[in-house]
């Protein structure tokens, strides 16, 4: 496995390195010797998927509030999408800047997210399937999000969305200056 550091401290990209011979490939996509190695959370307790029908539905963006944060590593198994990661760490230099990748079973690449970070993604095809990697159990009262479209954060989507769920439509826009 290769892992690329993005300019954002601590969201890495990690790509499978495939051994290929007459029957297809073969790829590592979890190593917890590797990932302790990077300094990366090796313990995932919680493994989530969803499945978006339509292209352009955007998810998110979502994120657990302390002391539930959530470390994710993030792969799309069917299809392609835009994968965003929202820096909420208090204090860092990058805060309220935001990184995506592309993530698409074609690529295979999984975008690791540390906690303080709230993730969201848009389908760039129909039936898009992610799969998530979750490093703490879901706790429902801890449960937050910022509005996919808040200019504070600015996120540059692919296309305006399609499907969004009432939920993420109706968190609040950010006051300007104050810490998630």
């Amino acid at each position: 496995m290769r892992f690329n550091k993005m300019r954002i401290e601590g969201l890495l990209i990690v790509e499978p390195t495939p051994s290929t011979d007459s029957r297809g490939s073969f790829a590592r996509t979890f190593c917890k010797q590797e990932f302790a190695q990077h300094g990366l959370i090796e313990d995932f307790v919680q493994h989530s998927y969803s499945h978006s029908r339509q292209k352009h539905t955007i998810r998110g963006l979502h994120f657990q509030k302390r002391p539930h944060e959530e470390d994710k590593l993030v792969s799309c198994t069917q299809g392609a999408i835009w994968d965003v990661a929202v820096d909420l760490r208090p204090g860092s230099p990058t805060y309220l800047e935001w990184a995506g990748a592309v993530l698409s079973s074609e690529n295979r690449a999984q975008f690791y997210i540390p906690k303080g970070f709230a993730h969201g993604f848009q389908s760039l095809t129909d039936d898009a399937v992610v799969s998530y990697l979750i490093s703490t159990p879901y706790e429902p009262t801890a449960a937050s999000g910022i509005r996919f479209d808040d200019p504070a954060v600015g996120v540059s989507w692919p296309a305006d969305p399609t499907v969004m769920s009432d939920k993420d439509k109706s968190w609040p826009l950010l006051p300007i200056g104050d810490p998630v």
